[in-house]
């Protein structure tokens, strides 16, 4: 709400304001009580109704009367319900923790509450006073060299980007005509989320999933449920040294987010010099709305790329600035629809 105050005036917080932002300040607690609950899987234990804390105690090997009062505090956010003293139910918010639920939050639970991620947000003012990336100081390495030194925390991010896709994947084949193309490739692709609801939109198309080799050896189960393994080569390799040749389309979904404007325009110039000049540059992101308040979701991930791995989210003016560097002309801005806001930033080879 804007300050409505005589000139020279100091506003002054309502106490209902006071509390706003006293409730925004409690938000760790919070955050870091649903990571605990995430770990010890309490949402599966619910799946099939309410239980006593005692018996979610047992079966998790906690403190029953510590997990109470984590319970309860999530029972307040609407997480679980309280139906008897001690005794829990899920609520359907919280069955978004559950492992079986398309999308599941679970992966970005663990992820987000990571302790490297966690350590990095508790050195936010270092990031701000020097520039410098919070994750590099707080553990002495970048995020990626981290992932690729912690398998396990790597397979959570894999997870938690493969949730990230599922709901809103078979949206692009709904709205932008990528089924037109012969030949796609899936620049960091991950485990194949996207190509393959792309594949399977699309009888007649075929895909390469292209990521590091260390992801890529992960993919084919994922290939393999989707009924797509047949149609899809895996490329193992660096995105900022090379990308596969030749193919009508390139996908980069959740991929120039992660870098600087310079990281950025390098892995789009590579694109440029694989694409065919028919070809279509796919760019799947979010950008920045001008009302901040809409763009609450995105701002919390442009603070995350800031934290994490001197990434940013950009305007749609910004988008069309790298294009411009990397020798592309942005065509076509496509919204996703759905929540998320998603956009295809479509370019063509300039």
């Amino acid at each position: 709400m804007l300050l409505d105050t005589p000139r020279g005036a100091r506003p002054t917080p309502s106490s209902s304001q006071l509390e706003e932002l006293h409730l925004l300040l409690n938000g760790y607690p919070v955050s870091q009580a649903i990571s605990v609950v995430a770990r010890l899987g309490v949402a599966d234990l619910l799946a099939d109704g309410p239980q006593a804390c005692e018996e979610l105690a047992q079966a998790t090997g906690t403190h029953a009367p510590s997990l109470y009062r984590v319970l309860r505090l999530l029972a307040g956010v609407g997480l679980f319900d309280e139906v008897d003293l001690c005794r829990f139910a899920l609520t359907l918010l919280g069955a978004g923790l559950r492992k079986d639920v398309p999308g599941s939050r679970r992966p970005w639970a663990l992820m987000l509450l990571d302790d490297a991620e966690w350590q990095a947000y508790g050195d936010l003012l270092h990031t701000v006073q020097t520039g410098e990336t919070a994750f590099d100081h707080a553990n002495g390495m970048g995020r990626f060299e981290y992932l690729r030194r912690h398998p396990e925390a790597a397979a959570i991010f894999q997870e938690a980007m493969a949730a990230n896709v599922e709901p809103a994947a078979p949206s692009l084949a709904d709205v932008y005509d990528i089924c037109r193309f012969e030949r796609v490739v899936d620049i960091g692709g991950g485990h194949g989320a996207v190509l393959a609801a792309v594949l399977r939109a699309c009888a007649g198309t075929r895909g390469v999933l292209f990521d590091r080799p260390e992801v890529v050896a992960g993919a084919a189960p994922l290939l393999e449920r989707a009924g797509v393994a047949a149609r899809c080569e895996i490329a193992g390799g660096d995105f900022f040294t090379a990308v596969p040749a030749d193919a009508d389309a390139y996908i980069l979904r959740l991929v120039l987010h992660n870098w600087g404007d310079s990281q950025a325009v390098h892995v789009l110039r590579n694109c440029r010099v694989a694409i065919r000049e028919s070809g279509r540059l796919l760019v799947i992101e979010r950008a920045i709305a001008a009302n901040r308040r809409d763009a609450i979701s995105v701002l919390h991930t442009d603070l995350r790329m800031q934290v994490n791995q001197d990434g940013l989210e950009r305007t749609d003016a910004e988008y069309r600035a790298l294009f411009a560097d990397a020798d592309f002309r942005l065509a076509n801005i496509v919204p996703l629809g759905g929540r998320s806001h998603f956009s295809v930033f479509e370019g063509m080879p300039a």
